[in-house]
């Protein structure tokens, strides 16, 4: 029996979908898909054997808890991380053994390589780690309860899930786009590809966008509305700014994205010519709208670890952050100039001498602020008693990596000098310059911080460095190489060459990548060890860093409602304060009922029924994506029904959790810096007065 593929039932069931559509051209893209397959299987397996479905959906899925919402971004951010490094690692390799050699990755196969490669680092892993850190942390930060919009929240977390989910089927069904994360047409025309590839990225780049929109809106109305009693904008941490900006950038920048997306679908499904050179339109629209989104976007991957890296040098030198107020106001700066350099990414292609120059001026002023922010961090850990910790080993690291990344931004700022190096491996040093030890090296910091806030016990130490150790590593050999290849010439996205003086560089480069995998490995091992240990590692009394800011005065990990009673801040670093005149574990006489909002699967199925409404479009199953949409508003058009939406936690069950707490806390030894990494900390920092 043969298979069906174009005629008779077929089409009007799977569309396009046929058996072509399986990885079997070649034995890589069989064993990732493998890969992917086999490990799906197996999480069901696992939950099946275990009988955890009914505790996943109840407890995770469904929840509005903005701390579940934000370990699930970050879950998601850690799984996406994991295929970006193998990835990348394969590309290192190839361009290892390129000389004069084919290698092992045909032409076709690369090119998707570093499509799916920048596509899931920037929209992926990047946009969904610092969604998680900021969804954890900045309720807690503000001594707040919830986000503004638990719902709301829900609904954006499964939309970054579906479009997540699209990138990995793409890897199992069908082949993904060639044109790299930013999918300039004409090569995503349907004239020049007419292959399901764009169609994935479109789809997939879509969710994720409106899902950020969304987030933005929602972070930024939490940090205006819901801040606790005394708590100022001036008496704001540092992360509650960065993560405020963020989401201004996030509501005026992610909507360019979107239309742009929107436009090159319309192009590719429908027959218009947006950006059709001879059908009237102007393939530089799309440039203009992507890197009106693309360059702000920089700013929304790198501003919330501004933010992390203010916390952890402030906690970890132990002082008051140096020049508060200018951290603030060079945030505020870096927000507003990202608007006005997009024009940068296209110095080559054809506008005016004096409009380059004016691009390239903002975007020589946007270091400005940028090193206010370095100065302000040196002083800040200047005469401090600074505690070398992971997270602070990050920042420093980061510090010296990303001045270097920031100079070659000044260098490429020059048009003159873009000219030069454009499309070369130079861009490609820089870019990775920037957002490894910018965004990575932060989220991983913030990852390690406020582990204990989520699971109630710390991150194995020796671990935690042998990770920080193989990632900074990897990164300087991986990536510093390419700022002499670019000098030399080489073409940025080369499957092979013909100059043998670029060999050196691509193995010192490749080498670099073995020890990114390690990097990568290493992270996980110390997550096995730290379960493991946890009863070692565990920190009950809440504050295993001697931190400053509000999170730090609740248990570990965080009640579901966060603050037994909504706290008043009269300072700065308002539980530092609270530690040094003796207040910081106070008996409360009253409690009040609580109220949290019930679990929702509404943000489940608007997710996975848009999701499969993307993929109903790529394949041209038209019936699933009529399906997948009617869902998906019926979704939302049910949820307006449900009228009973909260719930209340009983002020006498609040006293009984925060009285036990607080009676375990006065029996913790407390622990100083000499003990901080050890299992004498318990959570109960030294400078605390109980």
């Amino acid at each position: 029996m043969s298979m069906p593929t174009t005629e008779g039932w077929w089409p009007l069931v799977f569309g396009r979908l046929s058996y072509d559509a399986l990885p079997f051209y070649s034995g890589i893209a069989t064993a990732a898909a493998s890969l992917v397959v086999v490990g799906a299987i197996a999480v069901v397996v696992l939950l099946t054997w275990l009988g955890r479905w009914g505790w996943l959906w109840r407890e995770w899925l469904t929840s509005l808890d903005h701390k579940k919402i934000g370990i699930m971004y970050v879950v998601i951010a850690l799984v996406m991380l994991s295929r970006a490094v193998v990835e990348g690692s394969m590309m290192r390799a190839q361009q290892a053994i390129a000389l004069d050699n084919p290698g092992y990755l045909p032409p076709e196969h690369f090119a998707q390589l570093f499509s799916t490669h920048g596509s899931i680092m920037i929209f992926f892993m990047a946009m969904p780690f610092l969604t998680g850190i900021i969804n954890f942390a900045l309720p807690l930060q503000l001594g707040a309860r919830d986000v503004s919009f638990p719902l709301l929240n829900s609904i954006s977390l499964w939309l970054t899930a579906g479009g997540a989910g699209l990138m990995m089927v793409s890897l199992v069904i069908g082949k993904f786009s060639t044109s790299g994360w930013s999918g300039y047409p004409p090569y995503t025309d349907a004239t020049f590809n007419p292959g399901v590839g764009p169609d994935y990225w479109i789809f997939a780049v879509t969710l994720g966008s409106v899902a950020s929109t969304m987030t933005g809106i929602n972070v930024a109305v939490t940090i205006y509305k819901k801040r606790c009693g005394g708590m100022t904008p001036f008496r704001m941490p540092l992360f509650c700014w960065t993560s405020l900006c963020t989401s201004i950038l996030m509501i005026f920048a992610m909507p360019p994205l979107t239309v742009a997306t929107g436009l090159l679908a319309l192009d590719r499904y429908v027959g218009t010519h947006f950006f059709t050179n001879d059908g009237g339109g102007n393939m530089m629209n799309f440039a203009n709208l992507f890197w009106l989104f693309g360059h702000p976007e920089v700013y929304i991957l790198i501003l919330p670890a501004f933010g992390v890296y203010s916390q952890v040098i402030s906690n970890f030198s132990s002082k008051i952050l140096y020049g508060y107020d200018a951290l603030i106001i060079a945030t505020m700066c870096i927000a507003i100039l990202s608007f006005t350099v997009w024009v940068h990414h296209f110095f080559t292609m054809g506008q005016s001498a004096d409009l380059n120059a004016v691009f390239g001026i903002a975007t020589m002023t946007i270091g400005i602020p940028t090193g206010v922010k370095i100065f302000d961090w040196i002083l800040t850990m200047a005469w401090g008693r600074v505690r070398f910790t992971v997270p602070m080993l990050y920042a420093l690291a980061f510090m010296v990596l990303f001045t270097i990344g920031g100079l070659t931004g000044i260098l490429l700022a020059n048009p003159a000098i873009d000219f030069q190096v454009h499309n070369s491996v130079f861009l490609v040093a820089h870019f990775h310059n920037m957002l490894i030890p910018g965004l990575l090296y932060g989220m991983i910091a913030a990852y390690t911080y406020w582990f204990p806030k989520a699971f109630g016990f710390r991150l194995d130490e020796w671990w935690g460095r042998v990770s920080f150790g193989c990632w900074v590593t990897g990164f300087c050999l991986a990536f510093l190489p390419l700022y002499p290849l670019g000098l030399m010439g080489m073409p940025r996205r080369s499957q092979e060459f013909f100059e043998p003086d670029y060999l050196p560089f691509t193995i010192v480069a490749g080498v670099g990548a073995l020890f990114l995998l390690a990097a990568l490995a290493s992270l996980i091992v110390q997550l096995v060890v730290s379960i493991r240990r946890r009863e070692d590692l565990a920190v009950p009394g809440g504050d295993p860093w001697n931190g400053r800011t509000l999170e730090w005065g609740i248990p570990c990990p965080a009640p579901e409602y966060n603050f037994a009673v909504l706290p008043i801040v009269d300072a700065r670093d308002a539980f530092h304060a609270a530690k040094e005149d003796g207040t910081a574990y106070p008996d409360h006489r009253f409690y009040s009922d609580i109220e949290m909002p019930k679990n929702s699967m509404t943000g489940v199925v608007f997710g996975i029924a848009l999701a499969a409404a993307a993929f109903g479009l790529v394949w041209y199953i038209w019936w699933l994506a009529v399906v997948g949409v009617l869902a998906a508003v019926g979704a939302i058009v049910a949820r307006s029904f449900v009228l009973d939406t909260m719930r209340i936690i009983p002020a006498d069950e609040v006293r009984r959790q925060d009285q036990a707490w607080l009676a375990l806390v006065r029996t913790l030894p407390r622990s100083d810096r000499e003990t901080e990494t050890t299992p004498e900390n318990r959570g109960l920092a030294k400078a605390a007065a109980v």
